[in-house]
């Protein structure tokens, strides 16, 4: 395959029907590290119709759930055989860390597995009591149809498996996009599914900016569902655009999520090493760019002085380096725009009267951070407001504010003063607080003396802007489905109701 057929189609790779191509960038020092098809609104039409006809005529939406869960296993297999190759593929074209990229191999197979088992273990139906012993009443549930699946840059693998997973499961046909700038481990996971026996049409890939592609994907009379992950301006994009056909839409739009960390949590050393080191996970992981991303801590008045304190001491040591070095804690940001960006937000807080405590722009260039990589130190920013667009807007870089509190009222009234609402933490040594502080944050995931963990069994999604449907868990599989009752006379008699 030349590095150029990034586009799958009814089976076959192929270069852009126009011949675009564009580079992809290493975000450690912004070199080339591959060139892939650039497709425009043609090369979706060829996808989905391919998608359609696998739909309408072929074998996979009819094929026995053993048989699709058996694949879905053969593919996680797989991607346990080449771990160290595609972890590596994802470090470099995303810049997080080579550990990184391995548990993100593994969350993927974790979620392939889990959805071939759970197709597995449903049962044929729910019976509906329909009161009469003639009525034979059951609710089945089929594919949706043709999906189109668009998944971020930061997580791109992962998110791939997380709608690829359970649209297979369901017997759907899908067109994937992932983004623009981090597509290649996506390619991986098309060659592993061909590789594992999945027919011709059911999996198609197209790889292009969002406008046109994902626009085209979205608007398409012949797609039945559009299950899109990335920032909140596209996601209303993708949502207008599938209005008029009125097809399914499944949103996950990132957030604004809060860390609040009371004061009991920190009685002890131990817990006050626990509450800091969570909250430098929570904030920096993949420098940030991460759609749960403690990026606002929240801490009560009476501790938060010795609190960013310790936390601004240790962003300071955290190894900024290229993701496939040994010892590096984190790499790059993606790419020069969301540099920029990141630079921007911290600039417009300290105009707005935020405190920088630590970070604030690109560190000095070493030999394992060159000075053209997009690398941005783990920032701080004390004495932060509601009113700051810091505070407000997602940032998705390593920006960590800190907002006060005095009393537990006033803590969930801060947590839940955000227009999103995909996840949050509490931490507290008093399991009732705990308990009922998470009870009254309107948020998807809370964590209680935790920060990031999540489990494929269980939904993932948020309230507010943070998006529309789940994913992931039974409700993950719900989504690429249509539920159809079916009503069986066991002993038709005509009904009379007419005189004539």
């Amino acid at each position: 395959m030349s590095a150029i057929e990034t586009i799958h189609v009814d089976g076959e790779w192929r270069a852009a029907a126009s011949g675009a191509e564009r580079e992809v960038l290493d975000p450690a020092d912004a070199t080339t590290l591959a060139t892939v098809a650039e497709s425009d609104a043609s090369d979706v039409d060829a996808a989905v119709a391919a998608a359609r006809r696998a739909f309408d005529s072929g074998p996979w939406p009819r094929t026995p759930v053993a048989e699709r869960a058996a694949l879905l296993r053969r593919v996680a297999d797989l991607l346990q055989r080449d771990r160290e190759e595609i972890a590596l593929t994802e470090s470099r074209d995303t810049g997080k860390t080579l550990e990184e990229g391995r548990v993100d191999v593994d969350d993927v197979t974790a979620a392939f597995r889990y959805f071939a088992d759970l197709v597995m273990n449903e049962s044929g139906g729910r019976v509906v009591d329909a009161g009469s012993p003639d009525v034979h009443s059951v609710v089945v549930h089929e594919p949706v149809g043709v999906c189109s699946l668009i998944t971020p840059w930061n997580y791109p693998l992962l998110q791939a498996s997380w709608k690829v997973a359970p649209a297979l499961a369901a017997g759907n046909t899908f067109v994937l996009k992932p983004s623009e700038v981090t597509p290649l481990s996506t390619v991986h996971l098309v060659r592993l599914l061909v590789e594992a026996g999945l027919p011709a049409g059911v999996a198609n890939l197209v790889t292009g900016a969002g406008d046109p592609v994902g626009a085209r994907m979205s608007e398409h009379p012949d797609v039945d569902l559009v299950s899109f992950t990335g920032g909140l301006a596209s996601g209303t994009k993708v949502s207008q655009a599938a209005a008029p056909t009125v097809k399914k839409v499944a949103l996950e739009l990132g957030g604004k999520n809060p860390n609040v960390v009371f004061a009991d949590a920190c009685a002890t050393e131990e817990g006050f090493d626990t509450a800091v080191d969570q909250a430098l996970n929570a904030a920096f992981i993949h420098s940030g760019q991460v759609c749960s991303a403690g990026a606002r801590l929240i801490v009560e008045e009476s501790v938060r002085e010795r609190f960013v304190a310790e936390l601004a001491r240790r962003a300071e040591r955290i190894k900024l380096g290229r993701g496939t070095e040994p010892g590096v804690e984190c790499g790059p940001l993606v790419s020069r725009q969301q540099w920029e960006k990141t630079r921007a937000y911290v600039e417009s807080a300290l105009a707005e009267g935020a405190s920088l405590r630590c970070g604030g722009g690109q560190p000095e260039p070493t030999a394992h951070r060159p000075a053209t990589g997009f690398f941005f130190a783990p920032t701080v920013l004390d004495q932060c407001h509601r009113e700051m667009r810091v505070v407000r807007e997602e940032t998705f870089g390593p920006i960590l504010t800190v907002e006060t509190f005095r009393t537990e009222d006033e803590a969930v009234a801060l947590a839940n003063d955000t227009e999103y609402g995909l996840a949050g933490a509490v931490w507290s040594s008093d399991a009732g607080r705990a308990r009922r502080v998470a009870g009254r944050l309107r948020h998807g995931t809370v964590w209680i003396n935790d920060y990031h963990p999540y489990l494929p069994q269980a939904e993932w999604g948020g309230f507010g802007k943070s998006g529309v449907g789940r994913e992931l868990g039974p409700t993950g599989l719900a989504e690429y489905r249509e539920a159809k009752h079916i009503y069986q006379n066991l002993d038709p008699r005509p009904v009379r109701w007419f005189a004539g």
